[in-house]
């Protein structure tokens, strides 16, 4: 399958291009700086060097995939608007080259699952210093809800540093409290990948976690 990643250069973005690549797909890493990809490679492997505010660019990586998976990330800022707006372009190019496939990493506490998310989560870190952040995770997800295309939005809990195990917990209620809250990116990444050849939650929102 040919799969673009964007946020190809971030901490679940390679995961993604390693596990991708392990499964035998053919992929395109979308990214301002090749060099944070240099430990990848791959003759199925094809860097896309370009800024996601630039719509040519964000065409160009777009064209000829079958899936596309976002999985943007704000970096130390917490005034990024990164998220949203570089979705809005990629929405933008997936319609106007036929790219249905969308799969889009968010994060647990948007919208109906801020119901599994603790004092400290809800109130500290999304409700006061992740606040813009937060904000900007949500507008994402209503740009990519209201796109019109095949769409799924992830939203995993706080990231780990683990292996990946295959073993977390994915499509819970918003009032299950019994969550860990957390889960490790390659878990993340492999959930996102199984999603390519599932149709159990396409327009759905799931929730990852331990």
């Amino acid at each position: 399958m040919k799969v673009v990643v964007f946020g190809a250069t971030g901490t679940i973005g390679k995961h993604l291009i390693f596990q991708s690549l392990e499964q035998g797909h053919k992929v395109t890493a979308f990214c301002r700086n090749e060099s944070k990809l240099e430990d990848f490679q791959s003759p199925n492997l094809k860097i896309a060097n370009g800024d996601v505010f630039n719509p040519l660019d964000v065409t160009s990586a777009v064209q000829g995939q079958d899936v596309v998976i976002i999985a943007l990330g704000s970096g130390r800022s917490r005034k990024s608007v990164v998220r949203s707006e570089g979705t809005k372009h990629i929405i933008a190019a997936m319609k106007a080259n036929g790219v249905q496939r969308l799969i889009c990493q968010s994060t647990l506490g948007t919208y109906e699952s801020n119901e599994n998310l603790n004092f400290f989560w809800k109130y500290i870190m999304f409700g006061w210093y992740l606040k813009q952040i937060f904000q900007d995770h949500e507008l994402q997800e209503k740009y990519v809800q209201e796109s019109g295309l095949t769409w799924t939005i992830v939203r995993p809990g706080a990231f780990t540093d683990g292996e990946k195990t295959g073993n977390y917990i994915h499509g819970f209620s918003p009032k299950d409290k019994s969550l860990k809250l957390k889960i490790s990116r390659a878990d993340v990444a492999d959930f996102i990948l199984k999603q390519l050849n599932s149709l159990n939650y396409l327009h759905k929102t799931p929730g990852l976690s331990y």
